[in-house]
């Protein structure tokens, strides 16, 4: 593929719920959402440009950039950020913005995971 006319930048979302606030949880939690995404989209990570996790302010036990780490994304820049609490949002919640290069027709298989697919209900895809 040459880069410079077959391909262009990508962003892809997701989003998975999740049952407690321990480290553990958080991370297998994480890994399910990244594994999802990475296999829909046929993703790797030499692919990505970053990704940007952002998590409720219940969860708190771990960061879930470590999940991202474990599936070899070490040379892939991550950050964590804390999501704005809004009254009445999902709680126990970890999204996931992930800009990546595709070919230029690619359509970015966005994931929702658990209560999360609430968030996005409009993307029969994300399911």
């Amino acid at each position: 593929m040459n880069e410079a006319t077959d391909s262009r930048l990508h962003a892809l979302r997701g989003a998975i719920s999740v049952e407690r606030n321990d480290a553990k949880t958080i991370v297998a939690a994480t890994r399910e959402l990244m594994t999802q995404l990475m296999e829909r989209n046929d993703l790797s990570p030499d692919q990505m440009v970053s990704c940007i996790f952002t998590a409720t302010t219940d969860l708190n036990a771990q960061f879930p950039a470590v999940a991202a780490r474990d599936l070899g994304l070490d040379r892939v820049p991550l950050l964590c950020s804390q999501e704005i609490q809004v009254p009445g949002a999902l709680q126990r919640v970890i999204r996931v913005l992930i800009h990546y290069y595709a070919r230029d027709g690619d359509e970015p298989q966005h994931v929702y995971l658990g209560e999360a697919q609430k968030l996005r209900a409009d993307l029969q895809s994300a399911q």
